[in-house]
């Protein structure tokens, strides 16, 4: 590989602190050589050509927390091939995977061909986790050790929470021995059982049985109050109402652990549900519009730390059918930084403020050196014209399953080109 030249540039990079118009060289063993002001058409060898970016940013490659992939077991939903594709087209260069396959994520033979298959058929970073319970039913523990070893970053049950108390104190007791990171889906089963979206006067209007806020906060609660007995890597996967992120408050000065907001909590309410959308059935459902802002303003004071897409396909025979019987979740890695600029460009946060939720903050809780552009790492980044305006079409997604649930939605910012160890694998 021939060394490249990126000059005019708006860089961004929370990690290293530098948010200045300047420039990039990638070396030709794809890492970076040079980033930041210092790299402009006059540092440059003179036989070289660089590329003007005219303006453009330059974003660290995403860290996406929370991506569901179809493979082992559920193929036609989408592969590691389609993931990356889908996950390059929207900037995003390193995925943690959810163990919620068929077979489950929980042993070390499964994980082998998982990491295999990764390797093979994508082409960005695949962080797979494993199940906390064998085979997700809350009763068991896995071998954290020994899937640790294998090169697992985390643990969850993905769709299902650990209500046993008991054993969600044994297994943080092992987290904390290990070091692990224990990955919480909050949502009390018994509280949440056959909900469908939030509790209140929406759900009475279309006559659909509610998901109560207070579901997720016990579990948060619980697991909080456990944690000041047992320190070990916690995170809380997405929270999605104004009481969580009060109980967060509450605890972070005292407690330390981290959470994430999906973007859908952040971008939508239960309003947009309107007459029966089944493409909006997502868990945690879309809460009040009061709830959404709580949340950007919990992103805005540092109180949540990670936004995720939380990508989890579904093929479009099992959204289009009764609220009831629909799948839950929305196909949306390729639209999550799109979706995230929204929020820089009506006001509700600054663009650094974002960039960090989506590279330097995940990277830093799992413990990789990702999300980043420092000097001798890997050259994964994205180049994006934050103002381009698009609509989002169903047909023009990459991804396999196109259960968008922002179908028709105008954006403005899109990825031009993205690069993963200095390699153009994506270009508008």
């Amino acid at each position: 590989m021939k060394k490249q030249y990126f000059i005019n540039a708006n860089i961004l990079d929370p990690h290293n602190s530098i948010n200045e118009v300047g420039g990039l060289i990638i070396g030709e063993d794809g890492e970076i050589e040079a980033v930041g002001k210092k790299v402009n058409s006059n540092n440059l060898p003179t036989r070289e050509k660089p590329i003007d970016l005219k303006g453009k940013y330059i974003f660290p490659g995403l860290v996406d927390m929370r991506v569901f992939v179809g493979e082992p077991g559920y193929e036609y939903k989408e592969n590691f091939r389609t993931l990356s594709d889908a996950a390059l087209s929207g900037g995003v260069t390193s995925v943690v995977t959810m163990p919620n396959t068929d077979p489950i994520i929980d042993n070390v033979s499964i994980v082998d061909f998982l990491k295999r298959r990764g390797r093979d058929k994508s082409k960005i970073n695949i962080f797979p986790c494993a199940s906390l319970t064998k085979n997700t039913e809350g009763t068991n523990m896995t071998e954290f050790g020994l899937l640790q070893k294998k090169g697992i970053i985390a643990f969850t049950d993905g769709i299902k929470t650990i209500q046993n108390p008991r054993l969600m104190s044994r297994i943080m007791n092992s987290a904390k021995d290990l070091g692990c990171l224990i990955m919480q889906h909050a949502e009390d089963h018994e509280l949440a059982k056959n909900g469908m979206i939030n509790s209140g006067i929406i759900a009475s209007k279309l006559g659909l049985s509610g998901i109560p806020e207070i579901a997720e906060r016990i579990l948060i609660e619980r697991d909080l109050t456990l944690l000041e007995r047992v320190k070990c890597r916690y995170h809380i996967s997405q929270i999605s109402s104004q009481k969580s992120v009060d109980v967060i408050k509450l605890r972070k000065e005292i407690i330390k652990f981290t959470s994430g907001v999906s973007i859908n909590n952040l971008s939508l309410n239960e309003n947009d549900i309107g007459d029966f959308r089944t493409f909006l059935k997502l868990s945690p459902p879309l809460r009040t519009e009061e709830d959404r802002v709580a949340l950007v303003q919990g992103l805005k004071e540092e109180l949540i730390d990670v936004i995720v897409s939380d990508h989890k396909p579904e093929d479009e025979e099992s959204k289009r059918l009764t609220f009831s019987q629909a799948a839950t979740g929305a196909s949306g890695i390729e639209t999550l930084l799109s979706l995230s600029l929204e929020l820089y460009h009506n006001g509700s946060l600054k663009l650094e403020t974002i960039i960090k939720a989506l590279t330097s903050n995940p990277a830093k809780i799992l413990k990789i050196n990702k999300g980043n552009l420092s000097i001798g790492n890997d050259a994964d980044f994205c180049i994006v014209d934050i103002d381009k305006p698009w609509i989002v079409k169903k047909e023009k997604l990459v991804s396999k399953s196109k259960n968008t649930s922002i179908e028709d939605k105008k954006l403005q910012g899109k990825v031009v080109n993205t690069f993963v160890k200095g390699k153009e694998l994506f270009k508008l």
